[in-house]
């Protein structure tokens, strides 16, 4: 009975299965006759489609975003180099093709080099004097101004003199009366010399009498000392100035009594015409330094902490006795004439000690030196318009020059900017280093193409300072971009090549596109151009350099 039952159910498969094996043919797709086979074919489909919306609008977004920052690189290019050598690229990237790159050059020169040391100097008065009463008394005059220049034995002040001007008085009569008592004896022993003579009187008394005026002379001699002290005492209720120079603030007013026991005193007086600088140099300098005080001194220069000004020259006077030990340095203290009173006390000063001088030296621009993993070198501009790279070792600086010794000749010239987008062998078009922008675009274009059959460009076709160069109009640059992508975009991702087949000069009139207003301008956003447009010459010039250098870190980090 169990092995009935429980071969009853398992035989109706068995039974069905001829049947079931006849239809599973009649069906088109025997795996899809499944309810749930369509449905997991429509969410698969989905899936898919989501993942393609998901991929597409991450490649929306990071060509949104690379699309902004090459606008931005674009922007810095546009600014801190000629856009007609755009196509160079940064660092880490060759120039492309035979493009030609616009650069500023000088040429090198001989001249006198002077080799200075630079220090940190503390300017210090000649002379420095308080002026204090000497004798007490009621202030009644002042005579003087807060920061005017006085000259010794000007009057500054008066106290009250009559207490002195009493008691000279009585010190005159004093010296009357003994000296009318010096006459008297002395009248008196002229007599006894003549009864003595006549044997008259005895020796004695003539004796006394010339002991009675040689008595009287030394009470008319203290008197008269008296006298004397009291006119000076008087002569002290004139304050007058003990030195030359420049006075500083009142310390008493009109009306104080003052007394020569007083610390502060009235006023204090500076010698600055001529003043006197203190500085520091290193002790390997002491050597020469000695050498050229024993021939006739040292020259000293002092300017102003941006190192654009000099305010005033003179001469080392002498040297401390003794090296500091602690920073191995000498100090050295030199006299400056200060005509134009441009020096004050306790200012810091940057000074240039010159030690010597470099007759004829080779010299080039600062700028124009280039330093990398060779080493210091320059470019050097040869007649075919083409750079070459040579080593150069520099030497002293005097002011913006350099000098140097190296495979240069005087006359040579020396790329000073845009260097940074040159190789061996770039060719390049000089301009300008400055030009005025405002209302002689046309004239400068005009007169800046390059010189039919020579291939030379013209001084005129030159970039401003802020580093903006030729360039082409916007629709050739839109022109330039590649089919099917926005104009505006593709300029920005890449306004090198946008730039590209822009001519070696610009036209007539197109750097001043609006007012004055550079045309590659006219490629960047808004804000930044109004932002631009906004900034005064020199702070424009500094942002479009820090934009540059941006890049730059930015492209080679990359």
């Amino acid at each position: 009975m169990t092995e009935a039952a429980d071969s009853t159910p398992r035989s109706e498969p068995s039974a069905l299965a001829p049947l079931a094996s006849a239809t599973r043919p009649l069906s088109p797709a025997g795996a899809s006759a499944a309810p749930g086979g369509p449905r997991r074919r429509r969410s698969r489909a989905v899936l898919w489609a989501l993942l393609i919306l998901l991929l597409a609008g991450a490649a929306g977004g990071a060509w949104y975003w690379k699309s902004r920052s090459a606008g931005a690189d674009g922007a810095e290019g546009s600014a801190s180099a000629p856009p007609g050598g755009a196509g160079a690229g940064g660092p880490g990237r060759r120039p492309g093709g035979n493009r030609t790159q616009p650069v500023s050059a000088q040429a090198a020169r001989l001249q006198d080099v002077r080799v200075t040391v630079a220090a940190i100097g503390n300017v210090t008065a000649l002379n420095t004097a308080t002026v204090r009463s000497r004798v007490d008394g009621e202030l009644r005059r002042i005579l003087f101004r807060e920061g005017q220049q006085v000259k010794a034995g000007d009057l500054l002040a008066e106290i009250d003199p009559r207490a002195y001007e009493v008691a000279l008085a009585q010190v005159q009569g004093q010296l009357a009366r003994d000296a009318a008592l010096l006459r008297n004896a002395e009248l008196d022993l002229a007599r006894y010399k003549d009864l003595l003579a006549k044997d008259s009187i005895a020796r004695q008394q003539v004796d006394t009498q010339e002991a009675l005026v040689a008595q009287l002379r030394g009470t008319v001699q203290t008197d008269q000392a008296q006298v004397d002290n009291a006119k000076l005492q008087l002569s002290y209720t004139r304050i007058t100035a003990p030195i030359s120079g420049r006075l500083g603030l009142r310390l008493v007013d009109l009306g104080n009594t003052v007394r020569s026991s007083d610390a502060t005193g009235l006023v204090s007086i500076t010698q600055t015409q001529p003043v006197a600088v203190v500085f520091a140099v290193p002790e390997i300098h002491l050597p020469q330094i000695n050498r050229q005080l024993k021939s006739g001194g040292l020259a000293v220069e002092a300017w102003d902490r941006e190192q654009r000004n000099r305010l005033a020259q003179g001469r080392v006077t002498t040297t401390d006795n003794a090296i500091d030990a602690t920073t191995g340095t000498i100090k050295l203290k030199a006299e400056l004439a200060n005509a134009d009173g441009s020096l004050f006390p306790n200012q810091f000063v940057n000074i240039r000690l010159q030690l010597k001088t470099l007759s004829q030296a080779l010299a080039v621009p600062n700028n124009a030196i280039q330093r990398g993993s060779m080493g210091t070198f320059v470019y050097l501009i040869k007649e075919d318009s083409t750079v070459s790279l040579r080593k150069v070792v520099v030497g002293a600086v005097d002011g913006d020059w350099v000098a140097i010794e190296g495979e240069v000749q005087p006359g040579d010239r020396l790329v000073t900017d845009g260097a940074d987008r040159l190789r061996e062998g770039a060719k390049v078009e000089v301009i300008a280093a400055n030009r005025n922008r405002a209302g002689g675009g046309a004239g400068a274009a005009g007169k800046g193409g390059a010189a039919s059959g020579t291939g030379q460009p013209a001084a005129g076709a030159a970039s401003g300072a802020s580093g903006a160069a030729t360039a082409a109009p916007a629709s050739t640059a839109a022109s330039a971009t590649a089919p099917g992508s926005p104009p505006a975009a593709a300029a920005a991702k890449d306004p090198a090549g946008a730039r590209a087949a822009a001519p070696a000069a610009p036209a007539p009139g197109a750097d001043s596109a609006a007012g004055g207003r550079p045309a590659w301008m006219d490629r960047l956003p808004p804000e930044l151009v109004d932002k631009l447009m906004a900034m005064p010459p020199e702070e424009r010039k500094a942002y479009l350099q820090k934009l540059r250098e941006r890049r730059q870190q930015r492209e080679s980090g990359g």
